[in-house]
C-alpha cells in the first residue's frame, strides 16, 4: 500500500476561502461544479474533478499543494495528489 509523505504540509488552522462554492467558478459566474475540495495547505475551496473546470486538480498543479479534502456533507477523507493516495 502506497503511503502520503506530504502529511506535513496539513494546516490544522486552515479557514476555508469559501462557504458559497467554488472560489473560481463563483469569479467567472459559474455555478456548475459538483463537489466541493478545500486544499489543507491553504483553504482555498475549489471544484472537483467531475466538475467541468476541475479546480482542485488545478489549483494543486499552480500552487503544488499536494493533500485536500472534500467538504461536502457526510464525507470525511483526504486525497494527496502526489502521491495519488486517499490520506
Amino acid at each position: 500500500m502506497k503511503a502520503c509523505g506530504h502529511l506535513d504540509s496539513i494546516r490544522e488552522d486552515v479557514v476555508p476561502s469559501s462557504t458559497e462554492g467554488c472560489t473560481d467558478c463563483l469569479a467567472i459566474g459559474e455555478r456548475n461544479w459538483v463537489h466541493l475540495r478545500e486544499c489543507l495547505s491553504c483553504g482555498h475551496v475549489e471544484c472537483c474533478d467531475s466538475s467541468p473546470h476541475k479546480h482542485a486538480a488545478a489549483h494543486h498543479r499552480d500552487s503544488d499543494h499536494p493533500v485536500m479534502r472534500s467538504i461536502q456533507p457526510g464525507e470525511d477523507w483526504r486525497w494527496c495528489y502526489v502521491d495519488q493516495v486517499l490520506v
